[in-house]
């Protein structure tokens, strides 16, 4: 799997911001992932509207 990472012993605090950084990607990839869907879903209902606009 790509992004995790895991420290076992030595310096707890590298393997912290690693962890860190981690959940920070995956909270914005999320976030992007739900942007770009609302965003779609946005110009989906906008090109309809103009279409039904076109055909009245």
């Amino acid at each position: 799997m790509q992004g995790k990472t895991t420290s076992q012993g030595g310096s707890s605090g590298a393997g912290q911001r690693q962890s860190e950084a981690a959940q920070r990607e995956a909270r914005l990839k999320a976030a992007l992932k739900s942007n770009m869907a609302r965003r779609k879903s946005q110009a989906r209902k906008r090109k309809a509207s103009e279409t039904n606009d076109k055909n009245e």
